[in-house]
């Protein structure tokens, strides 16, 4: 299991913090104002600025996605940096994250 650098975990951080909040879900769908149903309360990361080698995990532990498809939320669980596809996902698993760590797929050596 390879643990972050400060200097990676401070990128991290910047990366999530620093970017725009953007319309990415698996399930989410816009309401019928148009205005989007999602909770943009929590910040989330441009897919384009996340690398999949600075996750642990090889698919979204909520709904299975493979994260080279794309990256839009992380969080840090049991010294893992893992990748979600949209800010749902994310917060689905931190529900019951030991629960759906299996199904992340974490890499060898990470």
């Amino acid at each position: 299991m390879k643990k972050l650098t400060t200097a990676q975990s401070l990128l991290c951080i910047l990366l999530i913090s620093g970017s725009i909040a953007i319309n990415v879900g698996c399930e989410s769908k816009p309401s019928d104002t148009g205005v989007s149903n999602k909770d943009t309360s929590m910040a989330t990361a441009n897919t384009s600025m996340i690398s999949i080698d600075s996750v642990s995990n090889q698919k979204d532990p909520s709904c299975g996605m493979p994260v080279s498809a794309g990256i839009s939320d992380t969080a840090h669980y049991n010294q893992y940096v893992l990748g979600f596809c949209s800010s749902e996902c994310k917060a689905e698993f931190k529900k019951n994250p030991e629960a759906m760590l299996a199904a992340a797929e974490i890499k060898k050596g990470k």
